[in-house]
């Protein structure tokens, strides 16, 4: 594997509605632990379309990650100006995640034209993916479930492994992450 597409909910669908959500370190950390676990499997590109939540938050662990692992950063948004409709903190967040990306480009070079766009961005990722990361429950999958569909009928033709970030990963990262600070303020 070469190529890992990775994406997964938006805010308002993890009702998140503030960048200094705490949920926001724990779904960062579960990218991370799921992350350098594949990179050790030989992943070596990131692929994301930098929608709002887990794809920036994506962005965010891989460029920390970059600092010390040979892993690169590919952004191909769906169209120009995807993030004007986004909080003024999230579009400049996103403006300088695309500076530190190995790799930009847009797949339509035109703004918002119709759903048509999400739907051949989510092809577009399956297809130039080696393996995807998704974070979904499969009981509220939400847009998801668009990308899930493009990712099952590739899964079901070649060898094209898909691995899931569920609520339960969340929460053993959360009890993880609680459990080592429990620790480090014992032993401080």
């Amino acid at each position: 594997m070469n190529v890992l597409a990775v994406t997964g909910y938006k805010p308002h669908e993890m009702n998140i509605s503030s960048v200094n959500d705490q949920r926001i370190r724990y779904i960062k950390e579960t990218i991370k632990r799921r992350l350098l676990h594949l990179i050790n499997e030989g992943i070596q590109w990131v692929l994301v379309s930098g929608q709002m939540g887990v794809e920036i938050w994506t962005c965010e662990v891989v460029i920390e990650l970059k600092r010390v692992y040979a892993i690169k950063l590919a952004i191909v948004p769906p169209f120009d100006g995807q993030e004007t409709r986004w909080p003024e903190s999230i579009q400049q967040l996103y403006q300088n995640i695309l500076m530190e990306a190995d790799f930009v480009q847009l797949l339509y070079e035109s703004t918002y034209k119709g759903a048509y766009q999400f739907k051949a961005k989510n092809k577009f990722m399956v297809d130039k993916s080696d393996a995807c990361l998704l974070m979904i429950d499969e009981e509220f999958p939400g847009s998801n479930r668009f990308f899930l569909e493009e990712a099952m009928h590739k899964h079901k033709h070649v060898a094209y492994p898909i691995y899931y970030m569920t609520p339960l990963d969340l929460e053993d990262t959360m009890q993880a992450m609680i459990e080592e600070e429990q620790i480090n303020t014992v032993n401080d």
